[in-house]
């Protein structure tokens, strides 16, 4: 049993990579899906990526026929043959995103075009078909309208979670970009990703180790970038923080980013301080971040930044807040940087601290509670 949706104008190259497909939507739904009593109970405690909605969608392409057979089917496990160059050569790329309910019970997102872009850049890095924007968004739409139940209700603090991600799906052992990929997404309900979003959390600082290097694939979003950000994660686990911070990789100074997050720092005279790398992933939070302190007349330097300089600022009262932002846990205020040679011990946060007002401002409004004056949200349901 099938419906379609929206199509999509566009043409195919030669080369078979669809620009702006135009593609039509099967559906097949999901016989078995959870029932009332259950998805109540997962709502009530969603935790995070831990529980998943009833459908996913997945589209085809091939180099023959570039982007092809989109459909939104029953959640459930794939079958991919040993060969599939995914498993040998690591060439995926993924993106994360939320669908918001607001109070008049509409889903919305929250720019999901950049994401759209984001994954484009990463595609083009990894070597992976990029997907036309349009065909990314109906994807998301797709997902949402089918599987609305599952978005938390408006004022809990909760979302749902969604997870587009691309992969080589060609059964093939030589090492070349491969000829036949699968894109999807997946959904599932989230709560916070810290047990208190507003409490401060301590990071250990890497010094072994590095997250990407000059030329690599920092700023794409792939899961070798996350893959390799794990043993340092435990040894901040083991060291009694939450978060790993990772410098460059070639003098070891200059500050990059979190195991999957972004630095955001802020001076005494208001001015906003974040990193600039060619490794460090652009981060829609941030960017969302620093235009809204853009916006309220706040001077931002997007540049490159010693840890020396973050320890000695804070020390001399120049350095005033430190936060973490990304999509999972919005923003998060930074206690302690904790290194075996030093700790830096950043100025508590209250309600009134700069990064938790930028935090309130940026929930109101992917929340619906504040005017959206960006033009930042998309109704996806």
């Amino acid at each position: 049993m099938s419906d379609t949706s929206s199509t999509h104008p566009g043409t195919t190259t030669q080369a078979g990579r669809t620009e702006g497909a135009s593609l039509e939507f099967s559906i097949e739904r999901n016989p078995a899906p959870a029932s009332a009593e259950v998805r109540d109970a997962v709502l009530a405690d969603p935790g995070f990526g831990k529980h998943f909605t009833d459908h996913m969608v997945i589209i085809d392409w091939t180099v023959a026929d570039g982007w092809h057979d989109a459909r939104v089917v029953p959640y459930g496990p794939l079958q991919v043959d040993p060969s599939s160059a995914v498993f040998h050569y690591g060439q995926e790329i993924f993106e994360g995103l939320k669908a918001y309910r607001h109070g008049g019970g509409e889903v919305f997102g929250f720019r999901p075009e950049r994401n759209a872009q984001r994954l484009q850049n990463s595609a083009k890095r990894l070597a992976l078909p990029e997907l036309p924007e349009e065909l990314f968004l109906e994807s998301v739409r797709q997902l949402v309208q089918i599987d609305e139940q599952w978005v938390p209700a408006a004022g809990e603090g909760k979302t749902l979670y969604l997870r587009p991600f691309m992969i080589a799906f060609e059964n093939f052992l030589g090492v070349r970009a491969a000829q036949t990929v699968r894109y999807m997404v997946i959904a599932c309900p989230a709560g916070s990703y810290f047990s208190d979003p507003t409490r401060p959390v301590d990071i250990w600082l890497s010094q072994e180790y590095s997250r990407a290097g000059a030329g690599g694939t920092g700023a794409a979003k792939c899961g070798g970038n996350y893959a390799s950000s794990l043993l340092p994660q435990e040894e901040a686990y083991a060291n009694g923080c939450e978060q790993v911070l990772f410098l460059d990789s070639s003098e070891n100074r200059y500050l990059e980013e979190l195991g999957g997050m972004n630095i955001v720092l802020i001076k005494s005279d208001g001015t906003i301080l974040t990193p600039l790398s060619d490794s460090i992933l652009p981060g829609i939070t941030r960017d969302s971040v620093l235009e809204l302190c853009e916006r309220a007349g706040r001077r931002i330097e997007h540049r490159r930044i010693t840890i020396d300089e973050w320890r000695e600022g804070v020390a001399d009262g120049s350095i005033v807040e430190a936060f973490a932002c990304g999509t999972a846990a919005v923003i998060s205020p930074i206690g302690k940087v904790k290194s075996p040679d030093f700790t830096i011990e950043n100025p508590a946060v209250t309600a009134d601290s700069v990064s938790m007002r930028i935090r309130a401002e940026l929930t109101g409004i992917q929340n619906g509670e504040l005017p959206d004056l960006m033009g930042w949200t998309q109704r996806l349901a």
